[in-house]
């Protein structure tokens, strides 16, 4: 257990920006900015930010991937674009040699709170072009001559002298007038994904975002499971990403915070105990890492799948309609902790009110002697601020009123890998992202990305922009192709996958 509206007018302000004149801290100053507000319920309202205008300084251009970059099946794993400036100029001979116009560009990002920034190494791209459909010829070329490349737009760079547009649309819950309540929601079960809407449209919601990381791929783990620690309703569902921060809150949205993580767990019987390496989750596959003993690190590691032979995992019935099949051994527990079965192999139903332990490698032995006793206890303490809610994120972006971004704590920077930061961290990319301010109130932010109608946010920008809308503390959530907003039951932003709305792990649901 736990331890322990109709449109107002651009020249108005919502009330989570009624302190901010100047505008978002995007492009140059003066860029032209509208704001809307509407009343989605008493206590709710929802701001839409447009700043800025398409800058024909941006075009289209094709560029090429560094040799040797992986295959990972996650739709936002950035390519293998940076390299030293040998390997890259390297590639641009090769280039030059197939009758290419190659151009190597030294990549610099900002320095962060726990990251020093500058040069993170060198691109290759070949062209500019003023559309898509340009770039995607010329991308044709590069290919049929056996390089591996992808178009992309420069908006999407970083640059501080691009001048948008930008989109940000902001919801703001004041405890002070707000009388419904505010969840956070996975659906049926964890281990399927659901989209932001379908959850909203379950609940009755009035509105919605989506929230934290969340296995994708079936070779990471079961496809929705919290990538982080996940507590609904007050229970621990799903275990730390160890140390990484969290964004908790209560039901009726009148305590939030920013806070990081860390938790332990035991399965007992008399005076022995065994330690829990997870809760809810596929033995042996821990999403971002940050768990014990595990390979090829305990620290966390983002969109990485660390692996552990030897793992304890308990299972609750929220999990799914049966835990996962492999070889091991599971107990399986009344709701008083009797044994009802020994499964060897693990797998399968659990009889209503029932919970399990699942054991793999050498803790399959420990798990079945510890069962010989009849009877086993599960224990799990979370050590954090507590919280109806509290749902995995990172990095974190404010911290007492000011920007603090820690990607390298939280495990966005990859030793050896500057390609990974590049893409995650340093180009612009559609971002959720979710506070509280000095007053108290909780705003929930969608910047749509990955186009010409909205540049996105690189994590440096999504700090400022975090501290420009007035938030004490922030986090980043869920991005990419995951950022969804939902109001009165309609999508309002613009998800970037080329498929639509993703189905994602969880979400932030306000209620009537």
């Amino acid at each position: 257990m736990l331890a322990g509206v109709a449109l107002l007018g651009a020249a108005l302000q919502s009330p989570a920006v009624a302190d901010r004149d100047r505008g978002l801290p995007l492009g140059p100053r003066g860029l032209a900015e509208t704001r809307t507000i509407e009343t989605l319920q008493p206590g709710v309202t929802l701001t839409t930010i447009t700043r800025g205008a398409p800058d024909p300084a941006n075009t289209w251009t094709v560029e090429v991937a560094i040799p040797g970059g992986g295959n990972d099946p996650d739709p936002d794993a950035p390519p293998t674009a940076i390299a030293d400036r040998a390997h890259a100029e390297g590639l641009a001979a090769g280039l030059t040699q197939a009758g290419f116009a190659p151009r190597v560009e030294d990549v610099t990002t900002p320095r962060l709170a726990d990251f020093a920034g500058g040069s993170l190494g060198f691109r290759v791209r070949v062209g500019n072009h003023p559309t898509k459909a340009a770039a995607d010829a010329a991308l044709a070329q590069v290919r049929a001559a056996g390089f591996t490349a992808s178009s992309v737009f420069t908006g999407w760079d970083g640059a501080a002298t691009d001048r948008g547009p930008w989109v940000v649309q902001v919801l703001t819950i004041d405890p002070r007038t707000f009388r419904g309540d505010l969840v956070g929601d996975y659906g049926p079960d964890l281990e399927r994904r659901e989209t932001t809407s379908a959850l909203a449209t379950a609940r009755g919601a009035t509105a919605a975002v989506n929230a934290g990381f969340f296995v994708l791929d079936p070779a990471a783990g079961a496809p929705g499971d919290p990538a982080g620690v996940g507590v609904y309703d007050g229970r621990l569902l799903s275990e730390t990403t160890d140390g990484r921060p969290a964004f908790v809150f209560d039901a009726d949205a009148r305590h939030a915070d920013v806070d990081r993580y860390t938790w332990t767990g035991t399965v007992a019987s008399g005076h022995r105990d065994l330690t829990l390496d997870g809760v809810n989750r596929v033995p042996g596959l821990i999403r971002n890492c940050g768990g014990t003993g595990d390979t090829p690190t305990d620290r966390p590691l983002h969109d990485t799948t660390c692996t552990d032979a030897d793992e304890l995992v308990a299972f609750t019935a929220e999990y799914g309609a049966a835990t996962p099949a492999g070889p091991g051994v599971e107990a399986v527990l009344d709701r008083h902790g009797r044994v009802l079965e020994l499964r060897e192999p693990r797998g399968g139903a659990l009889p209503s009110g029932a919970t399990s332990v699942q054991a793999t490698g050498t803790q399959a032995a420990a798990l079945r002697d510890l069962a010989d006793k009849g009877r086993l206890t599960v224990t799990t303490r979370l050590d954090g601020r507590r919280g109806d809610t509290i749902l995995n994120g990172g990095p974190e972006l404010v911290r007492d009123g000011r920007q603090h971004a820690t990607p390298n704590a939280d495990g966005m920077v990859r030793s050896g890998d500057p390609s990974f930061y590049y893409g995650w961290a340093a180009k612009r990319n559609p971002r959720t992202i979710a506070g509280v301010d000095d007053r108290g109130r909780i705003l929930l932010a969608t910047i749509d990305g990955r186009s010409t109608a909205s540049l996105g946010l690189s994590i440096a920008e999504s700090a400022a922009v975090a501290d420009a809308l007035g938030m004490r503390d922030a986090i980043n959530l869920d991005g990419g192709g995951s950022t969804t907003m939902v109001a009165d039951g309609q999508v309002i932003n613009k998800p970037s996958d080329a498929t639509g709305e993703r189905p994602v792990g969880d979400a932030i649901l306000v209620l009537p």
